[in-house]
């Protein structure tokens, strides 16, 4: 069973950065696609970003493009999320997912139903 940690929320001011970090459990980590995933209150959770095992492929959701910046570090069995911009509506709590069994390192995946292992969550929340 591989465990997945997120961490890394907190409060910031409007046009702050944040960096959310994600440690997963494994031996195959550079197999698994990982994706960071957003409950705001009294909304569904929505996908943010995915990102390869490999590193090669990645997509934002179009709300984020251009100010959140997802990496991993497959040596540490840890993935990122730079968030930058924030904006008030990125208010929500942060779930980073790993699929584990990927057609292939360069794989992406875009549906929450799609990860087998999800972290607790981490609270962002961006006052105006």
């Amino acid at each position: 069973q591989v465990e997945v940690v997120d961490s890394g929320g907190g409060l910031v001011q409007a046009g702050g950065s944040l960096r959310l970090s994600c440690a997963a459990s494994g031996r195959t980590f550079s197999r698994y696609a990982m994706a960071w995933f957003r409950q705001a209150p009294g909304k569904e959770r929505e996908f943010v970003v995915t990102m390869s095992g490999d590193g090669s492929r990645t997509y934002y959701t179009g709300s984020v493009k251009g100010r959140f910046i997802i990496s991993r570090d497959n040596a540490e069995n840890t993935a990122y999320l730079q968030m930058n911009s924030l904006k008030p509506e990125d208010t929500a709590v942060y779930y980073c997912a790993a699929k584990t069994a990927t057609y292939s390192s360069s794989s992406i995946y875009l549906k929450s139903i799609d990860y087998d292992a999800w972290g607790q969550g981490t609270q962002v929340t961006v006052s105006s």
